[in-house]
């Protein structure tokens, strides 16, 4: 069973760790539609909302690029069904983030940019969204990320247009770190990658392990691009670890046969960034009894929503997912932002920043709901509207970070996929 700890400080059992988060605490024109940016409760008669995602279809995050946009898809269709009782319909023009090597983002924010939307959701990399959450704020437009997890933004200079349904990774750090103590191990080296997410990542890993009473004995950085890791894994393996966790991105495909060369599955931890299945890709049960991380509610508890989800996605001629990862966090992305719009009345990126904080139960004393046509009733008929979403009830601060956040935890089977960790 699942169990949930509120305390920060609490051990981890179970399959998921739920955390309470304290907060840590407009430049430039809209790009976005003339709407009346007035604060009305009510919607407009009419509002056509244009979004563009910015969310890895090539580079080292590409894996988790159809769940996103299956989210945001997902969620689109959704939203545009209840049009009629609306009055807003929303169009998502599609962009590719690339990662830090390709670099398909410097193109592509131009072009998102370009094309007049109100908001940009994206990028799944902390790295990649830092180099331009500053474009994209500073024409005045959202930047809104279903996966960033550096805690860099949480302090960002971003005029207040920046949020994320992801929680920081002080969060994912403390659980898996008491996780790792909590196996029994007292050493512990780490692969990181040299970038926001890695060491931002690592270092709240080695702070929660070590406050269990471990010690971290290797954790060499490697870089986005890079292509071998043998150096990396030598030093690691050479400094006699019990546990290993491999901070990384796709890069682990290629670790991986060196690594479980001479390191039992048993004791090897995986994170947000390279938890997947690898199934046939790999000898059968070459992972059996290895653990990771993901934010968001785990898999198992969102059947429901993965599998409506894979209905949508073959009732549109397209394959059912084989990775999950932040579709639940992008689905209320969007539907966040659509709630924003209806409750400014307006396209205008300013006024939906304005309520997005009201409409996730942040601020207002809403009435709670937990689908897109529920909360636009609400608001429709003069509320205050509070969306509990699929990856839970998100709960926006000032910062624009979720203030109620879970850490799914996972084990992998023989046949080297994962299911949520029954402790």
């Amino acid at each position: 069973m699942s169990v949930f700890i509120r305390s920060r400080a609490g051990k981890v059992f179970g399959g998921i760790a739920a955390v309470g988060v304290s907060a840590l605490f407009l430049a430039g024109c809209s790009s976005s539609s003339t709407e009346d940016t007035s604060d009305t409760a009510a919607p407009a008669d009419s509002l056509s909302l244009k979004v563009g995602t910015a969310l890895p279809q090539t580079g080292n995050l590409a894996f988790l690029g159809p769940p996103e946009e299956a989210g945001v898809a997902y969620a689109m269709s959704e939203i545009n069904m209840s049009t009629a009782d609306t009055g807003l319909d929303i169009d998502v023009v599609y962009g590719d983030s690339g990662d830090l090597d390709n670099k398909a983002y410097e193109v592509e924010i131009p072009r998102l940019l370009g094309e007049n939307v109100s908001a940009i959701i994206g990028a799944a990399s902390s790295g990649v969204s830092l180099q331009f959450i500053d474009q994209v704020t500073g024409a005045g437009v959202i930047q809104f990320s279903p996966a960033n997890t550096s805690d860099a933004f949480t302090t960002y200079d971003d005029g207040g247009l920046y949020f994320r349904t992801a929680p920081s990774d002080v969060l994912q750090g403390e659980v898996l770190g008491n996780l790792i103590a909590e196996d029994g191990h007292q050493t512990l080296g780490m692969i990181v990658l040299n970038d926001s997410y890695g060491t931002g990542l690592a270092n709240y890993v080695t702070q929660a392990f070590e406050a269990a009473g471990g010690e971290v004995v290797a954790a060499p950085t490697y870089n986005t691009g890079d292509t071998t890791f043998d150096a990396q894994i030598s030093e690691v393996l050479a400094a006699d670890p019990d546990a290993i966790a491999l901070i990384t991105f796709e890069e682990v495909k290629t670790m991986l046969p060196s690594v479980l060369a001479d390191f039992p599955a048993e004791d090897l931890y995986f994170v947000d960034g390279n938890l997947a299945n690898f199934g046939d890709d790999l000898a059968e049960g070459s992972l059996t009894g290895a653990k990771g991380t993901l934010p968001g509610l785990t898999i198992d508890t969102l059947g429901d929503f993965t599998s409506a989800l894979d209905t949508f996605l073959t009732d549109e001629g397209g394959e059912p997912l084989t990775e999950y990862s932040y579709a639940a966090e992008s689905y209320d992305a969007t539907i966040l932002l659509a709630l924003a719009s209806l409750a400014a009345g307006s396209t205008d990126s300013a006024a939906i920043a304005e309520k997005l904080i009201e409409v996730s139960g942040g601020s207002g004393d809403g009435e709670t709901c937990t689908s897109f046509a529920e909360c636009a009733d609400i608001i429709v008929g003069g509320g205050v509207a509070d969306y509990d979403g699929v990856s839970g009830p998100i709960t926006f601060d000032e910062a624009g970070d979720p203030t109620e956040a879970s850490i799914g935890i996972y084990q992998y089977g023989d046949d080297n996929n994962y299911v949520g960790y029954e402790g």
